[in-house]
């Protein structure tokens, strides 16, 4: 887990945009928030020295309206998302984002001259689910493989799942969240993620 959470805070910085993107084939929406979020942080200094507020505001504007986080959330509980009632389902969607946010604010944060190199991908522009592969490219690392798995819905492309190295986000967040409710309950993993949460609060003052 704390391997995968690095890797994924090195790169999922990349997903920035505003705007409907419908029109635009999935390799070029992907490459042009990359660019652009690439863009911003090469010249705020604040952000890359660390400044909290700004890097928590961009990754809030900039990031997380660009993901479907109740199809996020559906894929991560699995059969546990439908047990749950309407109350539990929009606490764990409310606690779950939040802890995204935190993973997104210090990918920004940590950005050190990363490159970004997409892979060819066909287009099928009737296509409603598509895979866009990149490596991210780390001076003097190795390169990371990154695949972002997007949906075409009403207001353009959102994205539901990242692998990294082989490894999904959703897959991984389902099995680790599946044994704590086997072995607690919906509400006790809820207040887990609140109670992270509230620790990233108090890590970042």
């Amino acid at each position: 887990m704390k391997l995968f959470r690095q890797l994924l805070i090195i790169t999922t910085f990349s997903l920035l945009a505003q705007g409907a993107w419908a029109a635009v084939a999935a390799d070029a929406f992907v490459k042009a928030i990359a660019d652009d979020v690439l863009a911003i942080v090469k010249k705020d200094k604040e952000i890359q020295s660390g400044d909290q507020q700004k890097v928590f505001a961009l990754a809030e504007e900039k990031i997380l309206p660009h993901f479907n986080f109740e199809h996020v959330c559906r894929l991560v509980l699995g059969k546990n998302f439908a047990k749950a009632s309407k109350e539990q389902q929009d606490a764990f969607q409310k606690e779950f984002r939040t802890l995204m946010l935190y993973t997104y604010a210090s990918a920004l944060s940590k950005y050190r001259n990363q490159t970004i190199e997409y892979k060819p991908m066909k287009d099928y522009p009737d296509d409603k689910q598509v895979v866009v592969k990149t490596l991210i490219l780390q001076p003097g690392g190795q390169p990371i493989g990154v695949d972002y798995t997007l949906e075409a819905i009403n207001d353009g492309w959102k994205v539901y799942d990242i692998t990294i190295e082989g490894v999904s986000l959703v897959t991984n967040y389902r099995s680790q969240f599946g044994n704590e409710i086997r072995q607690g309950s919906m509400d006790s993993l809820i207040q887990k993620l609140a109670d992270k949460n509230k620790e990233n609060v108090t890590a970042k003052k």
